[in-house]
């Protein structure tokens, strides 16, 4: 074999090395802090995915909505500007609206029959829809904690919301649950919550323990209601065009990954729920 012929083998059989041959840090959005348990399970899973691919592949996280809010983050995946992505599943049901039935009011009473709907079959059908319908594909369900209510004066009834501006997380399933009671729902971003609570903007908010706690927003809305009233879910994303481009074994690696991390959040939403609550009873202030 001459060097011509020699070097012609090689570089052939480095150009049909596959995909999974190769390094890829992918670039993953939430909208939650740092401190939230998505975050920190955003984190593992980045660890988990260096090792199981030998350090090829792993996830550089942008919280806090850096990339945009929710739907702007959905519009980078869209065109493979966004790999991947931790979103609400109220986002979602703008362009999947058989989703709306995951935030159907008292549909389960208690976080544990909250796991249990978003593991069920009925729920991974629906995430049959996102390609289409958004341009992503979405690997596994995760949640945060079941709903509640804080309010900045005393509630002593439903009819008493009646008026009542309540910052909500866009999603016509979650306007009309409030509108019903004649309160006036206000999509707002995480970030100006606390202000809008403090200068009057908003009377009350819909919001799970872990938020209430990690923005401290009892300190302008002490009056906790525990109502439950409705559970709240996150789908794991990845851009379909960026789906695309991977290998079969790569595809499975990340799937598996994420899938374990999904399960995790949902485990720990579960298993900490309680003492979320006790820790709010605590807060100072605090009215239940």
């Amino acid at each position: 074999m001459t060097w011509k012929t020699l070097i012609a083998a090689t570089a052939a059989v480095v150009l049909a090395l596959p995909a999974a041959a190769q390094t890829r840090e992918f670039r993953l959005g939430l909208i939650t802090p740092p401190a939230h348990v998505w975050n920190q399970e955003v984190a593992a899973l980045n660890a988990t995915l260096q090792e199981r691919s030998g350090g090829r592949m792993s996830i550089v996280a942008f919280p806090s909505g850096q990339l945009g809010n929710e739907a702007t983050m959905l519009q980078q995946m869209q065109t493979g500007a966004l790999d991947m992505a931790w979103l609400t599943t109220a986002e979602l049901t703008f362009r999947v609206p058989d989703m709306a039935a995951l935030h159907a009011p008292f549909l389960v009473t208690n976080i544990a029959d909250a796991a249990r709907v978003f593991r069920s079959d009925v729920a991974r059908e629906m995430l049959d829809a996102l390609p289409r319908a958004t341009g992503t594909v979405g690997l596994c369900y995760a949640m945060i904690g079941m709903r509640q209510m804080v309010m900045r004066n005393p509630i002593a009834s439903a009819a008493e919301l009646s008026g009542q501006r309540i910052r909500i997380t866009p999603a016509p399933a979650i306007s009309r649950f409030f509108e019903m009671f004649g309160a006036a729902p206000a999509p707002m971003p995480l970030p100006a919550i606390y202000d809008a609570l403090a200068n009057g903007q908003v009377d009350g908010l819909d919001m799970d323990y872990e938020s209430i706690i990690n923005f401290r927003y009892y300190e302008h809305a002490p009056y906790l209601l525990e109502t439950n009233h409705h559970m709240f879910g996150m789908v794991a994303l990845v851009s379909a065009r960026v789906w695309a481009g991977l290998s079969a074994e790569d595809r499975a690696l990340i799937t598996d990954a994420m899938q374990l991390h999904c399960d995790r959040t949902v485990d720990r939403f579960v298993d900490e729920e309680q003492g979320k609550l006790d820790r709010l009873r605590e807060a100072p202030g605090i009215r239940i």
